[in-house]
């Protein structure tokens, strides 16, 4: 017979405030259900674990959980393997926050997020990858192609202070381009205009033929979806960059 699981925590928490609560987490939920020998403890351990993180319960509870389960014989690779097969139905936001507590538990370090990292989580396209067309830049972008279909769109992705060369959508007829906020803070400037500050949901219409640049503030990452529109003979014309006297104009 495996070793009776004992719990007090009910009653040394709630036993004057709730006696019923504490009665039913520790006799009960505790005394009861898991030492009930039909699965063995460790069993139980992964089957709690996957119920909490379906919940979303990422606080003390589920770190109280995983520490079980390492206690009865998990190992960093069935926990790898639990929890990568439960993010496939309950969701992959659920699956980062489970991992970064087991591999406290199981004692690996957790690499600190980077800005990319946040900006990532807070968005929700992907950054994908360095910019092909990054000569066209200062400062570092990335580009994601979001529809390939139709009317192209990608997300563009800007650091700190980067920002995209003056520049002009050309076309005989029709044309140019609109661009949506994702994320972050950002600007566009029309030539011979002031910039205009563009955030999460702001909407930019860009006609054919108007000089212009678009980038990030200079204290915050910065994404925009770029909706290609339909043109005839469409064509992008890159120019100079924009200097630090006109991007000081954002400040």
């Amino acid at each position: 017979m495996s070793e009776k699981i004992v719990q007090t925590a009910g009653r040394e928490q709630l036993g004057r405030f709730s006696p019923m609560f504490a009665h039913l987490n520790d006799d009960v939920l505790f005394g009861e259900v898991w030492n009930e020998q039909a699965i063995d403890v460790k069993t139980k351990c992964l089957v709690t674990v996957v119920s909490l993180m379906a919940s979303g319960i990422t606080d003390s509870s589920l770190s109280y959980h995983l520490q079980n389960a390492k206690a009865h014989g998990v190992t960093k690779e069935e926990i790898a393997a639990v929890i990568t097969h439960a993010t496939m139905y309950v969701g992959w936001p659920k699956g980062w926050a489970v991992f970064r507590l087991a591999k406290e538990i199981w004692n690996e370090e957790v690499p600190a997020l980077t800005d990319k990292d946040r900006h990532q989580a807070a968005i929700f396209f992907p950054i994908g990858e360095p910019n092909p067309y990054g000569d066209y830049f200062v400062g570092q972008s990335y580009l994601a192609l979001v529809s390939g279909e139709q009317i192209p769109i990608f997300n563009v992705t800007f650091e700190p202070s980067c920002r995209n060369h003056w520049h002009i959508h050309h076309a005989k007829n029709g044309g140019g381009q609109m661009l949506i906020g994702v994320g972050g803070r950002g600007y566009y400037q029309e030539w011979g205009k002031a910039p205009v500050e563009i955030t999460a949901g702001t909407v930019i219409h860009i006609p054919a033929e108007v000089k212009h640049w678009h980038g990030a503030a200079p204290d915050s990452w910065f994404s925009h979806l770029a909706v290609e529109i339909p043109g005839e003979e469409g064509r992008t014309e890159w120019c100079e960059a924009v200097s630090d006297a006109e991007y000081g104009q954002c400040q």
